[in-house]
């Protein structure tokens, strides 16, 4: 299938949205798993690692080939990438709030339409500029209260987060090869990391180790696969877009699980995120494919 075809825009929107669905679960589900940063890390990463390769074994004895993963300089760019990102943005949600975390990720687009132009030539269009700003201007009344001072470490985590998911989704647009197990094999370096650092804590050392299970297992798998597979349908910075649907839902759950709930400045900026994102995802579709 052409990635340029109206169709396969269409499909790149449907697997981006979901994937953003997905990522959504991440930051409530590491609250509730209730332990320390490492632990939570690695059964995550953990987690992670032995779905993707019982995936690819599956794959292979259904097909027998090996097409789910292609060892490449690209993969391997991508992996560390996604790697490190993991281990910035877990990271962060423990040395920053919640809302700090979401809206400095939500930047991840704008670098990903940088990192486009530079090298791949792709210069974003005028309606995918207008509706970043707008989305941006949503994210910016969901945490616009909620950013304080005193979590300088936590916020440069979550910058450098953002800078890594979108080089790697950079990385996969350029490729055009299939990604999709490459963020998730890629959890191997958190998850070495925290063996590292965290091994006299103890892999369970937290109150409830089934949401990093669940987490780790399920919701990551979907969304990293997902989101990595979208750009060979997308440009990389349109799929960096749906990252944001983590910062409008994220709160929703927080509010539904540990009864915090949202302002009316999170339920303002989360509408004008979704009719953005409706908007030009409608627009994209009933326009004329370029290339």
């Amino acid at each position: 299938m052409n990635p340029d075809t109206r169709a396969g825009r269409r499909t790149g929107l449907l697997i981006a949205a979901a994937g953003g669905l997905f990522l959504s679960f991440d930051i409530p589900l590491v609250r509730l798993a209730d332990g320390g940063l490492w632990p939570v890390l690695g059964l995550r990463s953990v987690a992670i690692v032995l779905v993707a390769l019982v995936a690819i074994t599956v794959i292979r004895f259904m097909t027998g080939q090996w097409q789910a993963f292609r060892l490449t300089r690209a993969s391997l760019l991508g992996g560390l990438f996604y790697g490190l990102s993991t281990m910035a943005f877990v990271a962060a949600v423990y040395h920053t709030t919640s809302a700090n975390v979401v809206f400095i990720v939500a930047f991840s687009p704008m670098i990903a339409a940088i990192l486009s132009w530079l090298f791949l030539n792709e210069k974003p269009s005028r309606s995918t500029l207008i509706t970043m700003g707008v989305m941006l201007l949503g994210v910016g009344l969901i945490v616009g209260s909620g950013i304080s001072a005193g979590h300088l470490f936590g916020d440069l985590l979550a910058a450098v987060a953002a800078a890594l998911i979108a080089a790697a989704l950079t990385v996969g647009r350029a490729s055009r090869q299939p990604m999709g197990f490459v963020p998730l094999l890629a959890a191997a370096i958190p998850g070495a990391f925290s063996l590292l650092f965290g091994w006299n804590e103890g892999l369970l050392a937290m109150e409830a180790p089934v949401w990093a299970i669940l987490d780790g297992a399920v919701m990551m798998p979907l969304a990293f696969w997902l989101l990595a597979t979208a750009p060979r349908y997308l440009p990389a910075a349109e799929v960096g877009m749906f990252y944001l649907l983590e910062t409008i839902l994220a709160p929703v759950w927080i509010w539904l699980i540990f009864t915090e709930m949202p302002g009316s400045a999170t339920l303002i900026g989360g509408a004008i995120i979704l009719l953005a994102l409706f908007f030009h995802s409608l627009a994209g579709m009933r326009s004329r494919p370029q290339g």
